[in-house]
């Protein structure tokens, strides 16, 4: 039975869908006004590895991840750049779409903008002031009233006197309580907004996603995720809006991925020590910074390095190493056994809170025992299981000799030296055949010579 860390009841629980065979989930996406960071690339794979394993599991899986088409650093750097926001937003939204591509990061079955769903945040907010939880304050802004809703901390764990008011909420004196969140900001000259029953404005955040949530999956759903980040205030103002508007349980399984670090410091755009999916990808293969991501728990930290990118890379070799000789066509997911072996140890872990840590780890395992028998069968096996978790979906010597050129060989250049190479080797220029692949060696290309000849792969 697969078991998840419910954040909501920091305990791991069996899962039990709302509907038999039925998962309904939604994950927070990105806000639309840069390119993507390494710490959007792990929520995107993160979430990815969990819709993948749902549906392998059987589960008619109904996937939301939303995109923030408007806010404060939108509306700011649009106006930076002299453009319109559409055009602001439009332009990242297909670069987000092209790293996610690259990390082969499946779309979701719905991708809602903020801005298609005015009309459902109205009427949420309007639910509220009818229940007495929102209030129009002086400055025109229509507030959450926090200390109202009874249940308030019980995601993030907190009293109402420790906690603080929203990160991305400036308090301010027209506010009932300094934790009190803005549901509806009152329009400001030049910016962008819409009429509501509260003079024209445009939403807060936090008002998006419980919107968007329970438009395209209900008011009580499966699965809410997104990074440790938003667990407070984001999520605590999701759950306070949506079970204060709608009388009912909002979700029933909350999952947060843990940060990304860098030298052990939480990686943040504040700090200056963030890095774009794109930088990352000018240095290592999207796959192998999938592999990085993969490779942890989904809970625990991720320290980024130069070196834990490297060290990822001789890893994911060595499993791509073992998949040379396993031919085009292989058994699919439907046909795996999941019953025995090392497929039912693969879905054990997965099932322990998708412990793709522990995933890995059985494919090393099934790679060696694929080796040491010299077994087609297995190695067709470690690539099926691979795929499950959108890994070692590629050709082999394809991704093996992915990268470009090196030191000025490109792929003619390389075959036109093992050609003269194995010519040298038939003359008995042995010197002559060292050299070439030293030379090569230098290069960064390895040479792998077999009964079958000579194939080459970049180190």
């Amino acid at each position: 039975m697969l078991k998840i860390f419910n954040s909501l009841k920091r305990e791991k629980q069996p899962f039990e869908p709302i509907e038999a065979n039925k998962v309904r989930m939604y994950v927070c996406g990105m806000t639309v006004y840069d390119y993507c960071h390494l710490g959007h690339a792990r929520v995107m794979v993160v979430f990815d590895m969990v819709y993948r394993w749902l549906k392998v599991s059987g589960y008619d899986v109904t996937y939301v991840r939303n995109i923030t088409d408007i806010d404060d650093k939108i509306i700011r750097r649009a106006q930076e750049n002299g453009e319109t926001i559409q055009q602001l937003t439009n332009r990242f939204i297909a670069f987000m779409h092209e790293d996610a591509d690259a990390l082969g990061v499946l779309r979701p079955d719905h991708e809602p903008r903020a801005t298609e769903f005015v009309p459902q945040m109205l009427e949420l907010i309007d639910k509220l002031q009818a229940k007495g939880l929102a209030y129009q304050a002086a400055d025109g802004d229509v507030n959450y009233a926090v200390r109202k809703f009874e249940g308030y901390g019980k995601l993030s764990g907190k009293s109402l006197d420790d906690l603080r008011a929203g990160e991305r909420v400036e308090v301010d004196n027209a506010k009932q309580d300094p934790l009190d969140f803005v549901l509806w900001k009152n329009a400001k000259p030049g910016e962008p907004s819409w009429p509501s029953p509260w003079g024209d404005g445009r939403p807060g955040w936090h008002i998006e996603c419980s919107a968007m949530s329970s438009s395209l999956l209900g008011k009580h759903f499966d699965i809410h995720g997104g990074g440790q980040d938003l667990q407070f205030p984001h999520h605590e103002n999701e759950i306070a809006q949506s079970e204060g508007a709608n009388c009912c349980h909002y979700v029933n399984y909350w999952m947060h991925n843990g940060f990304v670090r860098v030298d052990n410091e939480k990686m943040s755009k504040s700090l200056g020590n963030f890095f774009t999916i794109r930088e990352v990808l000018k240095k290592f293969d999207a796959e192998v910074v999938r592999f990085f991501i993969l490779r942890a728990h989904y809970r625990s930290p991720l320290n980024y390095s130069d070196a834990h990118l490297d060290d990822a890379k001789r890893s994911l070799d060595s499993l791509y190493f073992t998949l040379r000789d396993v031919p085009p066509k292989v058994q699919a997911v439907a046909g795996i056994d999941w019953t025995s072996g090392f497929a039912a140890r693969f879905a054990a872990v997965l099932n322990e809170d998708f412990d793709s840590h522990g995933a890995i780890s059985i494919l090393f395992e099934l790679a060696a025992e694929a080796n040491r028998q010299k077994s087609g069968e297995l190695s067709g096996l470690l690539k099926v299981l691979g795929g499950v978790i959108g890994l070692l979906e590629r050709e082999p010597m394809a991704y093996l000799r992915a990268g470009g050129p090196s030191d000025g060989f490109n792929d003619a250049d390389i075959e036109d030296l093992i050609a003269r190479r194995a010519a040298a080797k038939a003359a008995r220029d042995f010197a002559e055949a060292d050299r070439i692949r030293d030379t090569l060696k230098t290069a960064g290309i390895v040479l792998d010579d077999s009964a079958q000849g000579t194939s080459w792969r970049r180190a």
